[in-house]
């Protein structure tokens, strides 16, 4: 062992004792060899601290999202479709479910093509359902009757389906996990208060993509929110570009006020409405407090009230664009003028 500002001197040394002998150069050779190695070593473990400048931190007026799914410019879901699902809910002028139709009911187009109908179920089906719950500030004096909605919209579900819960303020947090459990999400809710602003469109992006964890393939999102978004990352664009490509239905219930205060207020219908009806879902507007649980839990019992449709495109392609989507009826006679919803189109893989 040896001190020193130099540990190669000692080594050096013996490299020339070494070469005055019989097979000195040989022996030389491989000590010197042996040496520059050591002394490499050498240098890389004194010297590491010093090489490595670290990059100064980027401000950003945006906030930082605790959930690390929140990341901007993430490319979207895309699904194979050889065969392409749509699921239909059915009304009539009261706003009521029709039930027991036929398969022969329905036509599907995809641009001006009809398509044959090779799967047909109207089934009660579990589904895999995000609940995105507002907890803004302006959600203060409606946060209770919201708690009790979502424990009706849960009481409604089939039992074998499965939630999880997203609150937002001024970041969407995930409250709950995937549970069958509707006593866990209630308890969850207790602990919920409103303050901040309205993060609506992160967290229907956070709520997108929790989905893919999901058990079952029928997927929906339940959005309770009292106006528009002041306070996400991403755009309006951005999301209207997600949800069109996810296959997820997503439902919404807007408790809006009759007088709105901001602009955002204002748009907030436009909003939600935009991003469920291109899903096949659609918004409820509620404006008794008393009648919300009543609400919340009619959606609950159309997400197990709907008619499947399934077809093989006529002409596959993967080119990676939109392709629209429209269901016609075809209702037996005598029935009123009904209602048809359904997802507006899908994009075709690349």
């Amino acid at each position: 062992m040896w001190f020193g500002a130099n540990p190669m001197v000692p080594q050096l040394e013996c490299i020339r004792r070494c070469a005055r002998s019989r097979r000195g150069p040989e022996i030389a050779l491989a000590l010197m060899a042996i040496a520059l190695m050591g002394a490499s070593a050498a240098g890389q473990s004194y010297d590491s601290e010093v090489h490595i400048n670290p990059r100064p931190p980027v401000e950003s007026s945006k906030p930082a999202f605790v959930d690390p799914g929140l990341q901007t410019h993430t490319r979207p879901i895309v699904k194979d479709v050889d065969m392409v699902l749509v699921p239909v809910t059915v009304t009539d002028p009261m706003n009521r479910l029709v039930t027991g139709l036929e398969k022969d009911n329905f036509q599907v187009f995809e641009g001006s093509n009809q398509q044959q109908i090779r799967h047909f179920s109207s089934e009660d089906v579990p589904v895999s359902v995000g609940i995105i719950f507002d907890t803004s500030g302006s959600m203060a004096d409606k946060i209770d009757k919201s708690r009790d909605a979502v424990v009706e919209f849960c009481k409604a579900a089939n039992p074998q389906d499965e939630f999880f819960m997203i609150g937002f303020s001024d970041e969407p947090t995930l409250l709950a996990d995937f549970t069958q459990d509707v006593d866990d999400i209630q308890g969850k809710l207790i602990f919920v208060t409103a303050r901040g602003r309205t993060a609506l469109l992160d967290a229907v992006f956070l709520g997108v993509n929790k989905l893919r964890q999901a058990r079952y393939a029928k997927r929906a999102l339940l959005i309770i929110s009292d106006g528009g978004d002041n306070h996400s990352r991403y755009t309006e664009d951005e999301i209207r570009s997600m949800v069109r490509e996810a296959d997820v239905q997503i439902f919404g219930i807007g408790l809006y006020d009759l007088v709105p205060g901001t602009i955002e207020e204002k748009l907030g219908p436009g909003l939600l409405d935009e991003i469920t009806e291109v899903t096949g879902g659609r918004t409820f507007r509620v404006d008794n407090l008393n009648e919300l649980s009543d609400v919340a839990a009619k959606i609950g019992i159309e997400l197990r009230n709907q008619y499947v449709l399934g077809y093989r495109p006529n002409n596959p392609v993967h080119d990676g664009k939109w392709h629209k989507l429209k269901v016609k009826l075809l209702p037996p006679k005598g029935l009123p003028p009904l209602h048809v919803y359904a997802k507006t189109g899908y994009y075709a893989p690349e």
